[in-house]
């Protein structure tokens, strides 16, 4: 089913009224990790961050996303990318950010945009989000609805729109799976000399305030938290 967002709004660079329309489109894939390539890094995720310590390096590789067809601009495209405070969904129960408490987790860790706009029609931009969902110790139930929402912002400013969407995810019995889902936004301009790098295009998961300040002290968790870990050989 097909929602549009229609927010009116006044942007200071475009010096007149105009409106933001986030259009979600139907293009939605769900599969098991491991099946495919490897991925780039996550949008979301610092430079240097690595594993924990005690996780095992050998886990299946998630799926490479796909790139989105090449449009023709007149002019330069939104910067689009995930926001670092809530690239990461962990839940967790108990005082103590430790493997045995973990519940539901996610990451985005893939994105690829691109956009279209001649003349001053408006800028009509394309996203592509991966994410990995995985289950841990105390997620209970095979099947979980996470929450995630996508703002657009004059550049380094104020926000000027913002949607959030349903991801429900069906787990099969598996610890760990990929969804990926295709989003269309547009943003009207009020002149033709408005160009794209005047907004920014922001992604990130619904988190509490708790979540997101266990992303912004850079702890991380893999998405298959869950998994059961290689015992060492008795003594």
């Amino acid at each position: 089913m097909r929602r549009v967002l229609k927010v009116s709004l006044a942007s200071a660079l475009a010096a007149a009224a105009v409106s933001v329309i986030i259009v979600p489109t139907a293009a939605s894939a769900q599969y098991p990790q491991g099946q495919q390539g490897r991925p780039g890094q996550g949008q979301g995720q610092r430079p240097g961050q690595g594993q924990e310590a005690g996780e095992q390096s050998d886990a299946p590789r998630p799926p490479r996303i796909a790139p989105l067809r090449r449009s023709a601009a007149a002019g330069p495209c939104p910067y689009v990318k995930v926001l670092y405070d809530a690239a990461r969904y962990v839940e967790l129960t108990g005082d103590r950010a430790i493997m045995a408490n973990v519940g539901y987790t996610g990451e985005i860790e893939g994105l690829v945009s691109d956009c279209s706009y001649q003349s001053d029609q408006p800028i009509t931009v394309q996203t592509r989000v991966q994410f990995n969902l995985g289950r841990g110790p105390q997620a209970q139930g095979d099947g979980r609805t996470y929450r995630y929402w996508i703002a657009v912002t004059e550049r380094n400013r104020a926000v000027l729109a913002k949607e959030y969407f349903d991801l429900p995810v069906d787990f099969d019995g598996a610890q760990s799976t990929t969804v990926v889902q295709d989003q269309t936004i547009v943003i009207p301009r009020a002149e033709a000399t408005t160009s794209g790098e005047h907004f920014e295009v922001l992604i990130g998961f619904d988190v509490t305030p708790a979540m997101a300040e266990f992303n912004r002290n850079g702890s991380r968790f893999r998405v298959n938290a869950g998994a059961a870990a290689a015992q060492p050989p008795a003594q």
